[in-house]
């Protein structure tokens, strides 16, 4: 059975790899100055509705839905409102097509090159919850999104998110904050599970 379970999870490990592979961008990091930024005790709740997955969230963060895709019922932003962030989250089905939103999430990624200086990406692999994936370390003063993700569990579900925040690119004096709410996506990756698959209504 273990056996089993390791040639199901071998295949799809190896295309994570290929995917992280073709991302991967070196460039010489500039020097950083910051501002200092009083932060929020960290403390979290959970997330869990009727949605197919569940997961936890800070305190001092307000869950909406995705204000550009009403008709996606399970989208969602994960707002900060004192950071003028959001953590951006959409949901898919998948349906024999895993290979595409690997890479629609690997282009949304490279988009970012011409003014990142690094981009590093790491492996989210943990088969006792069906979860796969790929976080992006996107390092740049002018970039828009530092930090995107994807999840899936190679079958039945996929889920990207993405930080943006609504202010003028500076991530030189963000840095700060990039790095507070980095910790909280790695709580949110590290708490996150599928639950049943919804009616197929976001293949799209």
């Amino acid at each position: 059975m273990k056996s089993v379970k390791i040639k199901k999870i071998f295949p799809f490990a190896m295309l994570l790899l290929i995917v992280a592979v073709s991302c991967q961008s070196n460039y010489t990091p500039k020097p950083r100055g910051y501002f200092r930024i009083d932060m929020p005790k960290r403390s979290y709740q959970k997330f869990d509705t009727t949605f197919p997955y569940r997961f936890e969230y800070p305190t001092y963060a307000k869950i909406t839905n995705d204000p550009f895709s009403p008709e996606k019922k399970y989208w969602i932003d994960i707002r900060y409102p004192r950071f003028h962030a959001t953590i951006h989250l959409s949901y898919k089905v998948v349906d024999h097509n895993l290979i595409r939103y690997l890479e629609d999430a690997r282009r949304m990624v490279v988009e970012h090159i011409p003014k990142a200086n690094t981009i590093k990406d790491s492996l989210i692999i943990d088969p006792k919850r069906d979860l796969f994936g790929l976080a992006y370390d996107i390092r740049g003063n002018g970039v828009a999104s530092p930090y995107q993700f994807f999840l899936t569990d190679s079958t039945k579900n996929f889920v990207r998110g993405s930080l943006y925040f609504y202010v003028t690119p500076n991530n030189d004096s963000l840095e700060p904050v990039i790095q507070f709410i980095k910790g909280d996506i790695r709580h949110f990756l590290n708490t996150f599970e599928w639950k049943s698959l919804p009616e197929k209504d976001d293949k799209k």
